[in-house]
């Protein structure tokens, strides 16, 4: 028989007290039960809650998932592989299976996939892209009856403090819901082409990477913008994001759609940002005219050049219907407003001289 020698220090024996005393009270009560608690009622759901889930439970099916693949080849068998490229949103934007997201969703990608709301995976064909906005089309051969468009609204009308919602997949987490406010209007962000999008929408829903591309929705569940980026030190959301506004994307969409491309009205004149910074010129400074051109129909005058790289200057843009044109970033904000075949007022200045032409802007790549 095995002795137990416990040694008689104060605090020892003040444990194996405590211990015995715990195990003949444990042997006189009765089995602990451990069952799980009543579930309590907490009544109906508030109307803003049930509000949210209809939204959200409605535009779902509008809702893409979209992974990008670059395809790679083998340096020794010369087999083809796919490699991932990143993964992005968007949505359905009629039932012909065009789907709308971020041109930089795709860029770099050699092929697009896109999944539906009925985790059905479709290949998918590049149909158009605007970097200068950020925005690309693609189109996929899904039936019908898979196909919900999204309702669109319009962002002529939003005001700072209304409810939005993000849906999108962040993180490849598919089908995540976010909902905000509008926290401005107006803001400008500079596209992957280095070109400034204008009246941007600014909201504290949270977006994060994998969200691009997904819509931004009025509490009404119609499209007012595209989620495009965030603002954050450290590449999450931070409370800043930022959507192209729905006015813009329903004029861009439709002729990426046609041409492929934007088909932007223009003045038919060649200009040069880096002599403007150079000379500190306030203004657009005509580095030349295109032949045939709506400008030279007008008699607008480019740089003429001398011997030994001399030159003088010709016409400088310095409004457009009287709106002030201070650089190109001016000038194309305006232009984006025209229409082809529009006619507008051009103000010049040509070596201290002021004059004022009417022409037609025509189409320009």
């Amino acid at each position: 028989m095995k002795k137990l020698f416990i040694l008689a220090t104060p605090a020892r024996l003040a444990v194996v007290s405590l211990f015995i005393a715990g195990t003949i009270l444990a042997l006189d009560r009765e089995p602990l039960q451990a069952v799980p608690r009543v579930v309590a009622d907490r009544g109906p759901l508030a109307a803003g809650e049930r509000q949210t889930i209809k939204l959200f439970e409605s535009a779902s099916p509008s809702v893409v998932y979209i992974t990008t693949v670059r395809v790679g080849r083998d340096r020794f068998s010369r087999n083809l592989f796919e490699i991932p490229q990143g993964t992005g949103s968007g949505f359905i934007w009629d039932d012909q299976g065009h789907v709308v997201t971020n041109f930089h969703v795709l860029r770099g990608a050699q092929i697009a996939r896109v999944m539906l709301d009925d985790q059905s995976v479709w290949e998918a064909k590049l149909v158009g892209v605007s970097p200068d906005k950020d925005l690309a089309v693609l189109q996929i051969e899904a039936p019908r009856e898979v196909l919900h468009a999204i309702p669109i609204g319009t962002s002529d009308d939003l005001k700072v403090g209304q409810k939005v919602l993000a849906i999108g997949n962040p993180f490849g987490f598919d089908h995540t819901l976010t909902t905000g406010i509008i926290s401005g209007l107006g803001r400008e962000i500079q596209s992957v082409a280095g070109r400034p999008i204008q009246d941007v929408i600014q909201t504290d829903a949270a977006i994060n990477p994998g969200n691009s591309g997904g819509p931004l929705l009025d509490s009404g569940g119609r499209l007012i913008g595209v989620n495009t980026m965030i603002y954050s030190p450290s590449g999450v959301y931070a409370g800043v994001g930022f959507a192209v506004p729905v006015d813009t994307v329903n004029r861009v969409v439709p002729e990426l759609i046609l041409h492929g491309k934007v088909v932007r009205p223009g003045l038919g004149v060649k200009i040069d940002d880096y002599l403007n910074e150079r000379l500190g010129i306030e203004g657009v400074i005509v580095r030349g005219v295109l032949r045939r051109s709506a400008a030279e129909r007008a008699g607008i005058q480019g740089i003429r050049w001398g011997h030994f790289g001399r030159y003088q200057l010709g016409d400088v843009i310095v409004a457009i219907d009287d709106e002030k044109v201070s650089d190109s970033d001016d000038l194309f904000n305006i232009l984006d407003k025209r229409k082809i075949g529009e006619t507008v007022k051009v103000s010049l200045e040509n070596d201290g001289r002021q004059r004022e032409v009417s022409l037609e802007l025509q189409a320009i790549d």
